[in-house]
């Protein structure tokens, strides 16, 4: 679309752009001029769409030549066609203010609606699969009406625009095979200041195994190329929220009751409660056979409290033995007019309530005839929760062909409430939403549809199927477990049309449905892409790469940096049923994807795909129901990775967990990108995954980035959350493969590798200053394996939580939990506090354990500070032992495991060390035995020595401590079968140790002082043969080049003695006699931070060694008791801690997922009749400050909603004298904008304030007599906050502990405002904008 027209007139609206409109296919975002001219015109009709009507019809476009031409013969003619002209101007005059007066008279053309262009024409190809349409310049077309096409080309500034209507009443469907936009072409549905009012639709169609497949983009897309203008904006939706209270299975608290039973003679009934449609008791009366059924029925119906719900169901016959009494009694009690004639095996339901006569009774009854009832005898009654559900309770009996049925159901109708944290306003009926799961199992998400609903709030909607899972709307235990809810429904649509079942060569195996769906794709250099509030359904090929619902494909810096006046976006976009990937960036740099939704889609979601892609911003989105793909490696499942061995080397199977299984939600390629808000609501491997590329890979290989991605610094990671994903919530570690597969690496290209750690320096540079990543709020919950599996140096995790993370596949049942696993390292934890971990006894929890079945290293500096257990955790640490899940617990990594408690919050024993209770390599005589941790405590300094050697495969390497020589330590090494083992034990520093193998002693062997500090040191004696000749060198290893430096020759010394007097020199000592090689590692160089090394490379020391023996180097006998010294502390062990750890556990008390909002904890503790008999104190406890009462009566707290910190207005109590006048208080005493609490105590018969709680939340008066403890949560004021509860046990019974989080200080609420809240989100929002 030009700015200008061909007379210099200005359209009225301007669409958004990178330089000019129109631009060649060789144009360069940013530069003024391009790179080579534009096309010249072509003589061809602009649109190839015949036959077309009138007012759609192209204009064509003539050659220089023929215009002089034209022009000639104009000039003779001008004389005759003056008059002609004048009146044709005339007359196109007046239907042009015709037009305007008509299109005025509907609505005032606004200049931001492209719809609204006076220079568009309508436009209404028809019907036609067989048309190709190219629009080009001087085609300004406004679709108008449905049409199918074959293709369409928008190029040299031609322009498609969809028309609109305020009323949003057009309904627009375009079907084609694809859309090519190009060289100044623009496809416009709506704009960013006049989003799309009507419904417009754009489907794609076509099979994979049919049509033509266009150069680059192939087949069923939409695509954009050099020059191309897509802008798609549909109407502004509140994109996804949470749920603000929980959403019952079957929609009611304590879910839908159905029974059906066949011959169960006589009545049998069902009392209900009225206010939560919960089953109470559940009777057989035969009133058939036996008088005293009939009068325990007579009993139990008198014995029933008021406003009960009773349910009636004859089986079989009933009226034989039915006393008179007991008909009175249903007709008193429940209404009945039909009992009282009830015949021999008549079917008979009724639904009443008690006390409540006729009017509250419905009733059915069938009779007998020919062994059947002829028909069924129907009762049923509609009621309302305190919540405000809707629920019925049916009864029903009848004879079918000699069988008698009888049965009851109590379930919800006319839809489900669903309350949510967020104005859903722009939600409508009919629109499609999906929640997501809560639990273990992504597959408990499930999708609704929104029925119309007057009576709710903007903060409620109405869904018509019933849920089949439990949704929880609860912060539990301070941790925000709240499901997210999205709206997947927009009225602006992209979809793929596809077929019914899989076909032709689309991973058919794998999928028994069709997975060619549409795509987008943009390409470098493109003019304008913005979409906002658009569907995208049944996109993506699974077949091919490259196919997605949106693919950036190698656009390079799409921000101001490319000369993007605005950044490219992404906004409000739902992609749901997708069939390969949601949105991919690839090669892309600088896009903003915010408040995007992804639900049930293949493959890696939110993927950043080559490892170079940069400065790109996901802010509030949401992804859910991640499920596997085929496309890579780590897209795919067990089966899938095993059975697609096309791309491995020869017959090389892949092993799934190391080489494949790792779909993610959000597949972060490179550190340098921002998460903010985001939600990984439940994937088949992990939610968010950085991986760290070697080299760039796929298209981008070759590509030289300046600084490595393991290198980089972590973009801002803030506020997201992670659940319901199988192996991890959150995930920091390991690259992908970057070779192609080969005989000396068989493993196909792209599959996850081990080969990356992450550590990020200033400016990526290794030589500068180690920068820590920050990983800040974080909410982890029900993931199946890791709550977060973070893994490099200088990460720091902060305010956030983990909850219900386990570990194994059956983590609810025998699997061992633990709160936080330590692995590898270093790693610090600080400032937490651990809550319910309790051991069963088929199930080790723990707060704090390791990683199980560990081949690798654990270092010493792994460090705990300020830790605080909660009363119900039994094992603060557990080490493991061998057994189910455990095994042995003889890998490397299992013996090795240890900890430093540097306050004593741990173990009680400041500055200590915690390690396996059989390593004797860490221990002296003073430490502590802690038997059911599986642990020993002592003091002390710990480092690492990391031996490998060359050409020595399935070789066992054993370290034993000249002070423990009977409990020697035997490594397996890690990668044991390949050329190098490794092997690193932990060691207590300032000792002496002796080294053995279970073969032929290696030739080469490495020595590396890990975590030495400068001047430490301990002492090895290697074993060798007495007839071996060595070559020892020392030097510094720069890691990240491979490179030594100083580089110095061990010379040989005559004796121990000798070498002890020369500790700091480079010297050994050959003991022929043992087989021993003693030397010293000293460090000589200083270590920085949680660096392994020092600052100068990785002290080595290799030593050569030249023998021809083939004997085994194991010197135990030898050495021992020679060697042998008395065990002794170089540090003494500290004494006991007595004190409670003052700040020790977490400051926050809650964790939610909108942090800018203050949340009142509050607790009741609510006791039995025996626990109040035994003097327990039933209490309020408000923001940690507790409120006890011991008296029986009724307790209320006033907290005024609008004040942070809170303020308590008011206490009072009302004994049991005093109870009458509750009600009136509710009523008359509590301000408006107040939080009210409230609690009894004791057993009071009648508490008459059912009526006084409608105002502050409940939705009907309750029943409250003759309950054990009631507990109320309410708000006075002129809204009804989802938070507000009731809570009720039965006589005798209490509540236990009750916890709530209470928003305070909300707009709802009507309180005044203070000031602009502070959205920390937002400001890193726009921080991370600004600096790109």
């Amino acid at each position: 679309m030009h700015a200008t027209n061909s007379r210099g007139r200005s359209p009225a609206f301007l669409q958004p752009q990178n330089g000019n409109g129109h631009r060649s296919s060789g144009y360069v975002p940013g530069k003024v001029v391009p790179l080579r001219p534009p096309p010249p015109p072509k003589s061809q009709a602009s649109a190839k769409c015949p036959p077309i009507r009138q007012e759609a019809r192209a204009s064509f476009a003539f050659s220089p030549e023929e215009q002089q031409a034209q022009g000639g013969t104009q000039k003779q003619k001008r004389h005759k066609n003056t008059f002609i002209c004048f009146a044709i101007t005339s007359f196109s005059f007046f239907v042009a203010l015709a037009v305007i007066l008509g299109i005025s008279s509907k609505y005032a053309p606004d200049e931001n609606c492209p719809d609204q262009n006076p220079r568009l024409r309508n436009w209404d190809p028809g019907q036609d699969s067989a048309k190709q349409v190219v629009i080009k310049q001087g085609d300004m077309f406004r679709l108008t009406s449905d049409a199918t096409v074959n293709s369409i080309v928008i190029q040299d500034g031609g322009l498609l625009v969809f028309g609109d209507h305020k009323d949003g009443s057009r309904n627009i469907t375009l079907r084609t095979r694809y859309i090519l936009i190009k060289d100044g072409g623009a496809l416009h549905i709506g704009a960013e200041k006049c989003r799309y009012a009507s419904k417009a639709t754009i489907a794609l169609y076509g099979k994979s195994d049919e049509g033509e497949s266009m150069p680059t983009f192939g087949k069923k897309f939409i695509g954009v190329e050099a020059g191309g203008t897509l802008e798609l904006h549909g109407a502004q939706k509140a994109s996804w929220t949470l749920l603000a209270r929980t959403l019952h299975a079957s929609g009611l608290t304590y879910g839908a009751y159905a029974f059906e039973k066949n011959f169960s003679r006589g009545l049998n009934v069902r009392v209900i409660d009225q206010d939560t449609a919960k089953i109470l008791e559940s009777e057989r009366f035969d009133t058939h056979e036996y008088h005293n059924e009939s009068r325990r029925l007579q009993e139990f119906l008198r014995v029933q409290d008021p406003g009960r719900i009773v349910a009636i169901a004859v089986g079989d016959s009933a009226a034989k033995s039915l006393l008179q009494g007991t008909i009175q009694m249903i007709q008193d009690r429940l209404g009945s007019k039909l009992i009282q004639g009830l015949g021999y095996r008549q079917a008979w339901a009724l639904v009443g309530v008690i006390n409540g006569g006729s009017t509250s009774c419905n009733e059915s009854v069938r009779n007998y005839e020919n062994h059947s009832s002829g028909g069924k005898a129907l009762a049923q009654r509609e009621f309302y929760t305190v919540d405000g559900q809707k629920f019925a309770v049916t009864a029903y009996s009848e004879w079918i062909e000699g069988v008698s049925l009888s049965g009851f159901r109590v379930e919800v109708v006319d839809g489900v409430k669903l309350h949510l944290l967020d104005d859903v306003s722009s939600w409508k009926p009919g629109d499609q939403i999906v929640v997501a799961s809560t639990d273990y199992s992504m597959y408990q998400a499930e999708e609704f549809t929104l029925l119309p609903c007057p009576e709710c709030s903007r903060f409620q909607v109405k869904v018509k199927e019933t849920p089949q899972f439990l949704h929880m709307g609860e912060i539990i235990d301070g941790v925000d477990m709240r499901a997210e809810v999205g709206i997947l429904t927009r009225n602006v649509v992209i979809q793929g049309e596809m077929e019914d079942s899989c076909y032709g060569e689309n991973q058919c195996q794998f999928f028994d449905y069709d997975t060619f769906g549409g795509h987008v794709t943009i390409r470098k250099n493109f003019t304008s892409v913005h979409l906002s509030y658009v569907e995208l359904k049944h996109m993506g090929q699974q077949q091919q790469l490259g196919r997605y619902p949106v693919h950036f494909h190698l656009c390079g810096d799409v921000d101001h940096r490319g000369g993007y006046r605005h950044r490219t976006s992404v906004d409000g976009l739902s992609i749901h049923h997708s069939f390969s990937r949601c949105i991919t960036v690839h090669g892309t740099d600088g896009l903003l994807i915010k408040d995007t939704i992804g639900f049930d889609t293949l493959g890696h979601c939110f993927f950043l795909e080559d490892g170079v892609e940069q400065r790109n911003i996901l802010f509030h989105n949401l992804g859910l129901l991640t499920k596997p793909g085929t496309l890579l490696p780590t897209d795919r499942n067990n089966s899938m990775c095993t059975t697609m061995r096309q791309k491995v080397f020869g017959n090389y199977i892949p092993v799934p967990a190391t080489d494949c299984m790792a779909v993610s939600t959000f597949w972060i390629a490179h550190p340098n990108n921002n998460l903010i808000n985001n939600a990984a609501a439940g994937s088949q491997d992990a939610g968010i995954w950085y991986l760290f590329h070697k080299e760039p890979t796929g298209e981008s290989s070759g590509l030289q980035l300046l600084t490595k991605p393991e290198l980089t610094p972590l973009g801002v990671f803030y506020n997201n959350r992670v659940h319901s994903s199988f192996k991890a919530g959150l995930f920091i570690d390991k690259g992908v493969k970057t070779t192609i597969a080969s005989a000396a690496d068989p493993r196909e290209y792209l599959c996850l590798d081990n080969n990356a750690r992450f550590r990020p320096h200033q400016d990526g540079d290794p030589e500068k200053p180690r920068v820590a990543a920050l990983i800040d709020r974080l909410i982890a919950f029900k993931n199946n394996d890791h709550g977060a599996w973070v893994r490099g140096g200088d990460i720091v995790v902060q305010n956030s939580a983990f909850a219900d993370n386990g570990i194994g596949l059956t983590f609810a049942r025998t699997f061992p939990i633990r709160g936080f696993q330590i692995y590898d390292g270093p790693i610090h934890l600080t400032r937490c506090t651990f809550k319910k971990y309790v051991p069963t006894p088929d199930r080790y929890t723990s707060a704090i354990g390791f990683l199980m079945k560990n081949p690798w290293q654990i270092t010493p500096r792994n460090n705990l500070s300020l830790v605080k257990f909660g009363p119900h955790v039994s094992l603060n640490v557990f080490f493991g032992k061998p057994g189910p899940w455990f095994e042995d617990c003889e890998l490397d990594g299992d013996k090795n495991s240890i900890f430093h408690d540097t306050d004593g919050s741990v173990t009680g024993y400041k500055d200590a060390y915690v390690g396996r209770i059989d390593n004797y390599l860490i221990r002296h005589p003073s430490c502590v035995n802690v038997t059911k941790w599986n642990a020993v405590i002592c003091s002390g300094s710990y480092a690492q020595v990391y031996v490998q050697t060359w050409s020595t495969q399935n070789l066992t390497m054993t370290i034993t401590r000249d002070e423990y020589p009977y409990y020697p330590m035997v490594l397996r090494g890690i990668n044991q079968k390949a050329a190098f083992p490794q092997y690193q034990p932990v060691i207590m520093l300032e000792k002496g140790y002796t080294i053995h193998w279970n073969g032929p002693a290696p030739k080469t062997v490495f020595l590396y002082l890990i975590n030495f500090n400068k001047n430490d040191w301990i002492r090895v004696g290697l074993c060798y043969p007495s007839n071996t000749i060595f070559q020892i060198t020392f030097g510094f290893l720069q890691r990240h080049n491979g490179s030594l430096s100083k580089m110095e020759d061990y010379e040989p010394v005559n004796s121990l003695e000798e070498l002890q007097r020369k500790q700091s020199e480079r010297k050994f000592y050959f003991d022929s006699g043992t087989g021993l090689l003693f030397l010293y590692l000293k460090a000589q160089g200083r270590r920085d931070g949680h660096s392994y090394c020092s600052s100068q490379g990785c002290e080595r020391v290799r030593i050569q060694a030249a023998t021809d023996s083939k004997e085994t180097s194991n010197c135990m006998a030898k050495a021992y008791p020679q060697y042998y010294r008395k065990p002794s502390a170089l540090k003494r062990m500290p004494a006991m801690l007595t004190k409670p750890c003052q700040g020790c556990g977490t400051r926050q008390v809650v964790f939610t997922s909108d942090p800018h909002k203050s949340y009142l904890p509050v607790q009741f503790q609510s006791p039995s009749k025996v626990e109040t008999q035994r003097g327990d104190p039933s209490v309020i406890s408000v923001n940690g400050t507790d409120f006890p009462f011991r008296s029986a009566g009724v307790f209320l707290l006033i907290v005024d909603a609008c004040s942070v910190p809170f303020r308590l207005t008011e206490k009072t109590f009302f004994s049991l004298a005093d109870v009458s006048l509750v009600g009136e208080y509710l009523k008359t005493g509590i301000p408006p904008r107040s939080v009210v609490l409230l609690s009894t105590r004791g057993e009071i018969k009648q508490l008459n304030i059912s009526d006084s709680l409608i105002p502050l939340g409940l939705a009907k008066p309750a029943h409250l007599s003759n309950k054990g403890s009631t507990i109320f949560l309410g708000f006075s004021g002129n809204s009804k906050p989802s938070w507000t509860k009731l809570f009720t046990s039965p006589a005798g019974q209490g509540l236990g502990l009750l916890e709530q989080f209470i928003p305070l200080q909300l707009e709802e609420y009507g309180c005044p405002r203070i000031g602009a809240v502070r959205r920390r989100d937002l400001e890193l929002l726009k921080q991370t904008s600004k600096a790109h």
